[in-house]
């Protein structure tokens, strides 16, 4: 066995056979694939094979787009027919409300190219005799997906990746990883069949890699001991049956028809497509238990849980009433076994927490589908620094290490149960919660929050007193749903009186060392603020684009308080850490990087009342002059006191109003909470949640990261500049520079209808129908009363007053490009003085 490898891949199933592949084809010319048993013999082996074009994530739908076309090119490469069936995918609905979620995902899938048709239940039953269709409301059609043999397409890329140099070796279980500081040690044991079992022999061998990618499917949480990390995948049982011949079927496809789409009932919790004869049924049932939490035994290889066919008759007996024929065909086989999740549904794609050089793709509850497009953005990632579209939100660290195993089982079960639940574009889903929570919760709460969850923590998305649930579940809608006109009226009072946000769950870091401001220097696009001022900046990918957005705080010559997004506190913290290692040479000399989140609350106060109520609480030798321009300007921070509660001030407001954000011990946070409600009853104060916030900072056509904000833009195409120091150095700078501007970030006003809002997942088109961008936030506008976005155009495309056309419920709206911050371009009302 080769023992120097530039880059080993652990796991022999559809995703890792397809990361070794493209990272052949990238040009490494010195790949292994090891596998601990035969190749498939994870869940691969036992997928049904759908490739599923339909997604909503923005990410993962390229990766599946890719991998469908990817596909389609393996035979003439290698000369093995993956098995590929292009018969299309048919997304039946039930409902309206279903139809206005094929309406969002379509203008998701316009954005990605994805073609895709729109069929009346009279069009689906002309195509289609076999299919009732009497209590349908239509379908969305993919003609370009199907399925597609698992085993065979397995085979076919992994004789591509042999074609291109990467040696594959089977029965070889990694038991071991080991950092030198220079490349990986993995200790991997020879593996020998045994009475049926798979047992390691005596032989061991230490491969030296420079990078590993651990693609190990059901073994993730015996992966994840063994690199000294958490991960939330854990699999859960997924059962389809096999029935035998139906007679219509075959009668149908004698006669000279063409074979059936997939199909899907989503309503019905369920898909079922052609099998020799007979049908495939595929439920996502309720109850389906998560398997093997702390690791799979030993003894179990490619095998299957017993069938509990109970737990699915209901999608069973649907199956019937949508193809009546299918209610005589006897069953003829049937399948239980382990697939892969995640919290989220989304797999783990990118760096491994904390380790350098060790890539996870884990986690794939529809890895057929995500195997190809995985290998090559993976590969992209690995080879060039960044993939060509953001991937963070698949990135492993957008969990943190707050979660359990407990944890990761209950929302791997619900996110199962949920793959056919509509998926609104504000859903909340109440599995573990509430589990982290601010001291204020059960205040807020009681005013009527509504709460939505942030990497775990409990975040008022709006405020309607006397609601039922405080997990905001019963308001979901794809247009303006009930929250709406709650959102209006938060929004509303920030703009004409004032506001109160909870922001606790922002990621909070303290740098600090005699090292802290050279560092900062170095990681930081914008010139670090003086003693006592804050600025905004951005951290750099080496690759030029947009890594981290960070409020920085000046507390002292070497003391600094960074404020970052908080979805994203693991991801910011590991790369803060490790860019710490680069810049000192590894081992952090002279900067020390703390994790505050949990030790500070923050209330942001925001709007023209904000100076009057804290004037009634501050405590200071001057109270009359505190809150004015000459001691507390724009853009800086102090330490104040307010009544009894010490905390830290910064004249900031993300909703673009006279505000402050007040940063406070944790521990002191009901007692401030009470305070600020008081002082604020005479001066029109409101609670105000998530989503007005939301709105708010796009009319100041403030960028936020993981929506214009993100590794496949620039902060110069983002339209940030003022923020980019190009006079000195820093991380990232030169990439930037020779990316230039590809497309640009504008603000747009929306003519749309008048029961709905973009979600910023639209495309973009010209007056002629040509798709020039996409929306990446989108809302409603208080100010203008009508709907807001934000995106990315041609450069050509960005100068104000140009007309355009945004998708919403399949229909073009008119669309204007306006100047940035349309709400007070001048920045009046946040410098006002008092």
């Amino acid at each position: 066995m080769k023992t120097h490898v530039r880059a080993l891949v652990v796991g022999g199933g559809a995703v890792g056979t397809g990361i070794a592949y493209h990272l052949a084809r990238a040009g490494w010319d010195d790949v292994m694939l090891l596998e601990r048993d035969e190749l498939t013999s994870g869940s691969t082996w036992h997928a049904a094979g759908l490739l599923p074009l339909f997604n909503m994530s923005y990410a993962t739908s390229h990766i599946h787009d890719y991998s469908v076309k990817f596909y389609k090119t393996l035979e003439e490469e290698t000369g093995l027919n993956p098995g590929f069936s292009v018969v299309g995918n048919l997304r039946m609905a039930q409902t309206d409300d279903r139809m206005d979620e094929y309406a969002l995902y379509a203008a998701t899938a316009e954005t990605v190219g994805i073609p895709h048709e729109w069929l009346t239940p009279a069009q689906i039953k002309e195509r289609y005799p076999l299919v009732r269709t009497d209590d349908l409301k239509g379908a969305i059609f993919h003609p370009t997906d199907g399925y597609i043999n698992p085993a065979d397409v397995t085979m076919a890329m992994a004789k591509g990746a042999r074609q291109r140099g990467v040696i594959i070796e089977r029965k070889w279980q990694v038991d071991g990883f080991h950092w030198t500081g220079a490349h990986w040690d993995v200790t991997v044991t020879k593996m020998a069949e045994k009475g049926g079992n798979l047992v390691p022999t005596e032989e061991q061998v230490v491969i030296h890699a420079e990078h590993v990618v651990t693609a190990t499917g059901n073994h993730a949480q015996r992966t994840a001991r063994l690199l000294g990390i958490k991960t939330p995948a854990v699999v859960v049982e997924h059962q389809y049956i096999v029935t035998e011949p139906d007679p219509a079927l075959v009668e149908w496809r004698v006669a000279g028809n063409p074979q059936h789409p997939v199909l899907r009932d989503a309503d019905a919790k369920w898909y079922v497509r052609e099998e020799r004869g007979g049908w495939i049924l595929g439920p996502y049932e309720q109850n389906a238990p998560a398997r093997f939490p702390y690791g799979v035994p030993d003894s179990f290889r490619a095998d299957l849980f017993p069938l509990d066919l109970e737990r699915i008759e209901e999608e069973y007996m649907s199956m019937i009433h949508r193809i009546p024929t299918s209610e005589t065909c006897g069953l003829k086989d049937d399948y239980n076994g382990p697939i892969c999740y995640t919290p989220d549904g989304n797999p783990l794609v990118g760096p491994a927490p904390g380790l350098r050089n060790m890539w996870l793709a884990e986690g794939f509850s529809f890895g057929i589908t995500a195997a190809g497009g995985t290998g090559h953005y993976l590969a992209q990632m690995m080879a060039e620094g960044e993939a060509e579209i953001d991937m963070a939100s698949l990135d492993p660290k957008r969990f943190g290490d707050w979660m359990t195993t407990e944890y990761a089982c209950r929302k791997n079960e619900e996110a199962y149960d949920h793959v056919y639940v509509l998926h609104h574009p504000d859903e909340e889903r109440p599995a573990a919660r509430p589990l982290k929570t601010a001291p204020c919760y059960d205040r807020m709460k009681a005013a009527g929050a509504q709460f939505g969850c942030v990497n775990g923590w409990e975040r008022p998305n709006y405020f309607a007193p006397g609601a039922p649930s405080d997990f905001d579940l019963t308001s979901r809608s794809f247009r303006r749903g009930a929250w709406w006109q709650y959102a209006v009226e938060e929004a509303k009072a920030v703009r004409e009186a004032a506001g109160l946000i909870d922001a606790t769950a922002f990621t909070k870091q303290s740098v600090t060392g005699p090292g802290a401001t050279a560092f900062l220097d170095w990681f930081t696009t914008n010139k670090l603020p003086k003693v006592g001022r804050i600025n905004l900046t951005y951290a750099l990918t080496d690759a030029g684009t947009t890594r981290t957005e960070y409020t920085i705080v000046r507390k002292a010559e070497d003391a600094y308080y960074l404020i970052s997004a908080g979805a994203w506190q693991a991801y910011d913290r590991d790369y803060l850490l490790k860019a710490v290692e680069d810049w000192t040479g590894g081992g952090g000399a002279g900067v020390t990087v703390a994790d505050v989140t949990s030790q500070y609350g923050v209330f942001a106060l925001a709007g023209p009342n904000s100076r009057a109520i804290l004037a009634e609480l501050i405590r200071d030798a001057e109270p009359g002059t505190a809150l004015s321009n000459k001691r507390f300007p724009w853009l800086s921070a102090r330490e104040i006191e307010l009544m009894m509660c010490p905390l830290t001030a910064i004249r900031v407001a993300y909703t673009g109003e006279l505000g402050w954000e007040l940063h406070h011990p944790m521990e002191m946070q009901n007692y401030l909470f009470d305070r600020m409600m008081e002082a604020g009853a005479g001066h029109g104060l409101k609670l105000v949640g998530a989503r007005a916030q939301n709105w708010l900072r796009q009319e100041k056509s403030y960028r936020a990261f993981g929506t214009e904000l993100g590794r496949d833009a620039t902060p110069l195409e983002a339209g940030l500049d003022r923020f980019v120091d190009l006079s000195k150095d820093f991380r990232g700078k030169a990439a930037m520079e020779e990316i230039g501007i590809r497309s640009r970030c504008v603000t747009l006003l929306v003519d749309g209808p008048s029961d709905a809002d973009p979600w910023g997942r639209e495309a973009l088109y010209t007056d002629d129908g040509t798709r020039v961008g996409r929306m990446t936030s989108g809302g409603y506008s208080v100010v203008f009363g009508k709907s807001i976005g934000m995106g990315y155009v041609r450069p050509d495309l960005a100068t104000p007053g140009t007309k355009l056309k945004v998708r919403m419920q399949r229909e073009l709206w008119d669309a204007e490009v306006v100047e940035d911050s349309p709400h007070d371009p001048s920045q009046a009302r946040l410098r006002v003085d008092g």
